[in-house]
C-alpha cells in the first residue's frame, strides 16, 4: 500500500482483514465427488418455516461452531473452515469481524466476544443482517454428524438447513463441504453459481491441524499484528505443505513486513499450489503473486475481475487504489480507496484514504479522516505512521511525540516511528542524531527478528547521508546494510545510495542483479532502475543521457515507487541534478519545484529540504536573484538547527554570500 500510502502493501494484502475474505486467478475446481468417505444426507427442509431465501444483497453473521465431540481439535477449526467454503459465494455475505466487533461494543460487550447463537442474533439485529448461520458438529456411533443452520435474526424462523455425516476425522472437512454447498443452494444460491464458486475446504487441506493452525494465525494476526501471527502460519503449512492459502496469509504478512524477498518466496509457492482453490481464495493467491512479482497490469486486471465477481469485497477495490497509485493516477487512487471503505471501515481504508489525501496535499481531509478513524476505534501501526506524517506536515511536535510514545517497546512497530524520527532529524539538517535514531531503529528490528527491516532502515541512513553530501558514510552505511540482507528494496537503494557517493560500478553491479531476480517488475524498471541508471550516468558526466534515461519514470513520478519503502519524487530530483550539471537552471528549478509543490509525497525526507538548496543554486544559474535568495532563506530557516559542521549548509551560505 506514494509514501503515506506506503502502509497499502504492508495493509492491503492482508488475508485475516475479515472473517471471509482470504482469497485469490479464478481457476475454479469443481464440486467433488461424494464418493469420498462419507455419506451426505439430503437437507432436512421439512421443518423449515416458510422460505425467505437470502439475497445478494443480504447480509449474514456466522456463529461460532458448537463442538459436542469433546475432541479439541474442531474448537474453531470448523467455523474457520466453513468461512472459507462461504467466502467463495459470491451470493453470500458474511459479516466482517471487525463489523461484528463494532456491533458488541454497541451493545456494551467485549469486541472479543463468542458469537454464541444468542450473541450472534443480537448482533443480527444490530446490524440489520439477515440471518444467523450456525454449525454444530457431534459423535455417532458411526462417525461424526455435521449440521448447519440458517435462522432469520428478527423471528428466529429456520431458513435452511443442511446435514452430512462423516465416517472419522479424515472424512470431517469433506463433509463439512458438501453440507455448505447444500446451504447455500437452500439460502437461494443458484445452482451454476455453486458449481462454478466451489472450491471444498477438503481438496486445500486434509490436515485438520493445519486448518486449526491458519485459523490460529488469523485471529493473531487480527490482534497482535503481522509478526506474531508468522508461527502459526508456518506451522500451518509444516502440517500440511500443499495449504496455499497459508503461503498466501504468509507473503502478504512478510509484505507487510517490508520483507520483499521472503514475500515473493511464499507468493512464488501459494501461486504453484493456486489450482487447488477457487473464487476469492484463487483471487487473492493470483493478486499476492503479481503484487510480489511487479507484474502490475495482470494484478490490475485480476482485481477488476475479483471486484465484478465480489463486488461487496473491499480488498480489490482498496488493492486497485494501490496500483493506480503506483502509476501516479492519484485522483483514480484515491476514489477507489473511498470505494472500499464504504464497503469495509478497517484500518487500512482510512490510512490510504488519508494518506492519498497527505499525497494530494489535502491536509484538512487528511485531519478528518484519521480522526475518523481514532474515533471509530481503528488504530494501530499505519494509523499512527498516518498521524505523524500529517504532524509533520503541521509542524505540531507534540503529536509527533505522541506516535513515538505509543509506539515505544512495541515490536514490529517501534522501529517504524523511529524511522520516522530520524527521518525528521535528517530533514532539519541533524544529521549525527538522525544516524543515532536510526541504529535505534536498526535495534529494535533485530529484536522483533527482522534482518532485512534493519537493514532497509540503515540504507535509508545510507541514501539520506549521500544526499547531504557525507558520501564516504553512505558507501560504508551502504555496503553494510547489504551484508545484512539482499533484500529487493535494500539492493535498489543501495544502488541509488552508491549511485550518488561515486561507485557507480558498485551501483550497476545491482542494477544488473536487480533486472536477472525481478525480470517482470517493470514499474521497478522504469521507475528506480531508470532513476539508478540516471545517477550512473550523471557521475560519468553524461547529463543529457540521464535526462533522456528519466524519461521512463515520467509518467509514474508522482506515484508510489511501485511498492516500494521509498520513493519520495526521486525522478524529479536526480532529473534536476542533471538540468544542474548542464547548467540549465530553468529546467532544473522546474524539477525541484515539483519536490516543493508535493510536499504531501515528499514528507520528511531530506530531499525536500535540500530541494530547496538546489532551487536557490537553479535560480541562480537561470539569472532569478530574487527568487534565489527565497529558496536559499527557506533552506536556512529549516536547517537552523543543523549540525554546525554540516558540509551541504556551510556550502550553502558561501553561495549565498555570493548573490550579494
Amino acid at each position: 500500500m506514494i509514501r503515506p500510502v506506503r502502509p497499502r502493501r504492508l495493509a492491503a494484502a492482508s488475508l485475516g482483514a475479515l472473517v471471509v475474505v482470504l482469497a485469490v486467478t479464478p481457476s475454479f475446481a469443481r464440486a467433488q465427488s461424494s464418493a469420498t468417505g462419507f455419506s451426505a444426507t439430503a437437507p432436512r427442509t421439512a421443518s423449515i418455516a416458510q422460505k425467505q431465501p437470502l439475497t445478494a444483497t443480504d447480509t449474514v453473521v456466522l456463529a461460532a461452531f458448537e463442538n459436542g465431540t469433546g475432541d479439541g481439535l474442531f474448537d474453531d477449526t470448523l467455523r474457520e473452515a466453513l468461512a472459507l467454503e462461504l467466502e467463495e459465494s459470491p451470493f453470500i455475505n458474511v459479516l466482517g469481524d471487525r463489523q461484528a466487533g463494532a456491533a458488541l461494543q454497541a451493545m456494551g460487550l467485549p469486541p472479543g466476544q463468542a458469537l454464541t447463537a444468542d450473541v450472534g442474533r443480537r448482533v443480527c439485529a444490530q446490524t440489520h443482517s439477515k440471518a444467523v448461520l450456525q454449525g454444530s458438529i457431534t459423535r455417532e456411533r458411526a462417525g461424526y454428524r455435521l449440521d448447519l443452520v440458517a435462522a432469520g435474526c428478527s423471528t428466529g424462523a429456520v431458513l435452511a438447513r443442511a446435514r452430512s455425516e462423516a465416517a472419522g476425522r479424515a472424512d470431517v472437512l469433506r463433509a463439512l463441504s458438501q453440507a455448505a454447498s447444500s446451504l447455500r443452494a437452500e439460502l437461494g444460491e443458484p445452482a451454476a453459481s455453486i458449481e462454478k464458486f466451489h472450491a471444498p475446504v477438503g481438496t486445500t487441506t486434509t490436515a485438520l491441524q493445519a486448518l486449526k493452525n491458519y485459523s490460529l494465525g488469523l485471529a493473531i494476526q487480527r490482534d497482535r499484528g503481522d509478526d506474531a501471527s508468522l508461527p502459526a502460519f508456518r506451522r500451518a503449512i509444516q502440517l500440511d505443505p500443499q495449504l496455499a492459502v497459508a503461503y498466501a496469509s504468509l507473503s502478504a504478512a512478510y509484505r507487510n513486513l517490508r520483507q520483499p524477498s521472503l514475500a515473493l518466496r511464499f507468493a512464488t509457492r501459494a501461486y504453484g499450489l493456486r489450482n487447488r482453490a477457487g473464487g476469492r481464495q484463487a483471487f487473492r493467491i493470483a493478486t499476492v503473486y503479481f503484487l510480489a512479482t511487479g507484474q502490475l497490469e495482470e494484478e490490475m486486471r485480476a482485481y477488476q475481475q475479483w471486484a465484478t465477481v465480489y463486488p461487496r469485497d473491499y480488498l480489490p477495490r482498496n488493492d486497485l487504489g494501490n496500483d493506480y497509485a503506483a502509476l501516479g493516477k492519484n485522483h483514480e487512487a484515491l476514489l477507489e480507496y473511498q470505494a472500499g471503505l464504504r464497503l469495509q471501515p478497517s484500518v487500512i481504508g482510512y490510512t490510504n484514504v488519508g494518506g492519498m489525501y497527505l499525497a494530494l496535499d489535502q491536509l484538512t481531509d487528511t485531519k478528518a479522516t484519521l480522526e475518523e478513524a481514532v474515533a471509530r476505534h481503528f488504530d494501530g501501526l499505519y494509523i499512527r505512521q498516518s498521524l505523524y506524517w500529517l504532524a509533520f506536515m503541521q509542524r505540531d511536535s507534540s503529536l509527533m511525540q505522541q506516535q513515538l510514545t505509543w509506539a515505544a517497546g512495541k515490536p514490529g512497530i517501534e522501529d517504524a516511528l523511529l524511522t520516522e524520527e530520524s527521518d525528521t532529524e535528517a530533514y532539519y539538517g541533524r544529521l549525527r542524531n538522525a544516524r543515532n535514531v536510526s541504529q535505534r531503529a536498526m535495534t529494535s528490528a533485530f529484536h522483533a527478528g527482522s534482518k532485512e527491516t534493519a537493514a532497509l532502515w540503515q540504507v535509508n541512513a545510507a541514501l539520506r547521508d549521500a544526499e547531504a553530501g557525507n558520501v564516504d558514510l553512505a558507501r560504508k552505511e551502504a555496503t553494510s546494510a547489504l551484508a545484512l540482507s539482499s533484500g529487493r528494496d535494500v539492493m535498489v537503494f543501495a544502488a541509488l545510495t552508491l549511485a550518488r557517493s561515486g561507485e557507480p560500478d558498485e551501483a550497476q553491479a545491482l542494477v544488473r542483479k536487480l533486472e536477472s531476480q525481478y525480470a517482470t517488475n517493470a514499474l521497478l524498471k522504469r521507475y528506480w532502475l531508470a532513476t539508478i541508471d540516471a545517477a550512473i550516468d550523471i557521475d560519468a558526466g553524461r547529463d543529457s543521457l540521464a535526462v533522456t534515461t528519466l524519461e521512463a519514470a515520467a509518467p509514474y513520478e508522482l506515484g508510489s515507487g511501485g511498492g516500494t519503502f521509498i520513493n519520495y519524487l526521486y525522478p524529479a530530483y536526480v532529473r534536476g541534478d542533471a538540468y544542474l550539471r548542464e547548467h540549465d537552471g530553468k529546467a532544473a528549478a522546474a524539477e525541484f519545484s515539483k519536490l516543493v509543490d508535493h510536499p504531501g509525497i515528499v514528507v520528511n525526507f531530506v530531499t525536500g529540504s535540500l530541494a530547496y538548496l538546489k532551487l536557490g543554486r537553479a535560480y541562480t544559474m537561470a539569472g532569478e536573484p530574487a527568487q534565489a535568495r527565497a529558496a536559499y532563506r527557506q533552506f536556512f530557516a529549516l536547517w537552523s538547527s543543523a549540525d554546525a559542521d554540516a558540509t551541504v549548509l556551510e556550502q550553502a551560505k558561501k553561495e549565498y554570500a555570493q548573490l550579494g
